[in-house]
């Protein structure tokens, strides 16, 4: 049981300031709340915003069409949503850093909080190479006369700058570059729309006719033709856009990593989990739905692309559509502003994967060492930790090695897949042991709907799609031995990892009725918020700034 039960907010209060004055290296968080609105509220659109809406969904259009492609990223995003809704209401009441890893601990058990911190860390830290090395090859649609090593060190230098010194140097730098991802979608939106009615420079009013069976054979649901014809091919390229969808859309978890370093999360964390089924809507669903319009599923233009895997935004839906309707100096931009979404992604992973590392260490679950921070609030060690991971992508210089990096990509695939399911787990164990305490949830700083439908709803899609991500080596003639590594090789991993700790440490289940809510830590979190009163401009500016990020 918490020690802090029973007693009063201000003798509370008391106790968790001497305690942290005696023992500035204990299990409290010292990290700095720095992150303003604007941060947070881009960092979330950021989250939500990839390289895959621009370029590597070409490939899901091609297997299984473009009804196929909307329907499987809509049906997807009530999934996001339904994990958003989870997140929002236990992040909201208690905003502290790495907070789902450290609330699967509190809420269901240290050793799932273990695995999926570990889960979590290498999934983040594994991503940062590959970035790295992506943003070379979308320079490459310009010149390969760079040398990787030249690129890979000056990307490396920049987030180390960026995340070492201050958090606010990373808030300001994701304002900046999620920005540019916000301008890109919203423009190919727009460009879509103004070319389908002739507005470009052959006057081709195309409209629909790419969803049209008449013009386009097998449109608009195509036969993913390499496993399946027929009702069966159409099906499994259905499959295979939803495959791509849930690997693809992402965001409740890179807010609730912000969490612990917002200046008024109790007032801005609620806004920003709140706009993202509007992202979610805007930018997904309306963004498939537009590729799916601009470009044929059989375009051997893009066939041919996607083939030759042609560097930077030379593979993307929207470039093969704008070189049809020659138009000029339009890739250029959306290859500049793809640029900075891959930059932008790296950076993001580089802070996700060190703050779960610090969550990690103030649970007592990585070495105490990680748990410092300098003076500025920064978990320096826990950055310097996971920018050495990011030296991985020196691989990329030799042939050879780069094939292995790209294995140890492919295999934490499913990583994210199982975060959301313990997620969800863990919200639906928060959910029940509120209801057996007796604690109203009309309570809580912000009360998520449809619960606790959205955590089995949440749960138990993830959790399938987990397994269902490598399903084709399971088929006729299709077996193929490191493909069925890649997909299931964490599936098989965790439970290892959940038992390790279990055993190590003799870690008992949590009792429902046991549970603590972080006490000390929202208490801190209300002290905090003291130091930076919401004050809600009326400005006309500032009107319009909250119509359109919040």
């Amino acid at each position: 049981m918490d020690e802090s039960k029973g007693k009063s907010p201000e003798k509370l209060g008391e106790i968790v300031r001497n305690e942290i004055d005696s023992n500035s290296m204990g299990s409290f968080d010292h990290t700095h709340r720095k992150l303003k609105n604007r941060h947070i509220q881009l960092m979330a659109i950021g989250g939500t915003i990839g390289t895959a809406l621009f370029v590597q969904i070409g490939q899901a259009l091609t297997k299984g069409g473009p009804a196929s492609l909307f329907i499987a990223f809509t049906l997807w995003s009530t999934f996001i949503l339904a994990i958003n809704n989870c997140l929002s209401e236990m992040v909201t009441f208690i905003p502290i850093s790495s907070p789902f890893v450290r609330f699967a601990d509190r809420f269901v058990d240290p050793a799932l909080g273990f695995c999926a911190g570990i889960n979590f860390f290498i999934y983040e830290a594994a991503l940062i190479p590959f970035e790295v090395t992506a943003f070379n090859v979308i320079l490459q649609f310009w010149t390969d006369k760079i040398p990787l090593i030249a690129v890979i060190f000056f990307v490396l230098v920049c987030y180390t700058a960026l995340n070492f010194f201050t958090v606010r140097y990373f808030g300001e730098s994701e304002f900046w570059f999620a920005s540019g991802k916000v301008i890109l979608a919203v423009g190919l939106i727009f460009f879509t729309f103004i070319t389908m009615v002739g507005g470009n420079p052959i006057h081709d009013a195309y409209g629909f006719r790419f969803w049209n069976p008449a013009a386009v054979e097998g449109a608009p649901f195509a036969e993913y033709s390499d496993l399946g014809t027929g009702v069966t091919g159409r099906f499994l390229g259905f499959l295979a856009c939803f495959i791509q969808a849930s690997f693809t859309i992402a965001g409740p978890d890179m807010v609730s990593m912000a969490a612990g370093e917002a200046q008024t999360p109790r007032h801005i964390l609620p806004r920003a989990f709140k706009s993202v089924f509007y992202r979610l809507t805007a930018f997904f669903v309306l963004g498939t739905f537009c590729i799916g319009t601009i470009v044929s599923y059989s375009d051997p233009k893009l066939l041919a692309a996607i083939s030759d895997a042609r560097p930077g935004a030379g593979s993307s839906p929207y470039v093969i559509a704008m070189q049809r309707l020659e138009i000029p100096v339009l890739p250029h931009i959306v290859n500049a502003l793809i640029l900075t979404a891959v930059f932008s992604a790296g950076n993001s992973y580089v802070y996700n994967a060190s703050r779960t590392l610090f969550g990690l260490a103030l649970d007592g679950k990585a070495p105490a060492l990680f748990k410092r921070c300098n003076r500025n609030g920064v978990p320096i060690y826990c950055v310097l930790a996971t920018l050495a991971f990011a030296l991985l992508s020196f691989l990329q210089v030799s042939n050879n090695s780069a094939v292995v990096l790209q294995w140890f990509v492919n295999l934490v695939t499913a990583s994210q897949l199982l975060n959301y399911a313990i997620i969800c787990f863990t919200y639906l164990r928060f959910y029940q042991a509120m209801k057996v305490q007796g604690i109203s949830r009309d309570t809580l700083p912000h009360k998520s709907f449809w619960q606790p439908f959205s955590g089995y709803y949440g749960f138990t899609g993830t959790f399938i799609m987990a397994f269902v991500g490598g399903y084709s080596v399971f088929l006729p003639g299709k077996w193929d031995i490191p493909s069925f590594f890649f997909s299931y090789t964490m599936i098989g991993i965790l439970p290892v990892l959940f038992l390790y700790w279990k055993v190590y440490r003799r870690t008992q289940w949590r009792r429902l009725e046991d549970i603590t809510f972080f006490e000390k830590e929202r208490l801190l979190v209300d002290l905090d918020e003291e130091d930076y009163p919401v004050q809600d401009s009326t400005s006309l500016v500032s009107r319009i700034w909250n119509i359109i990020w919040t």
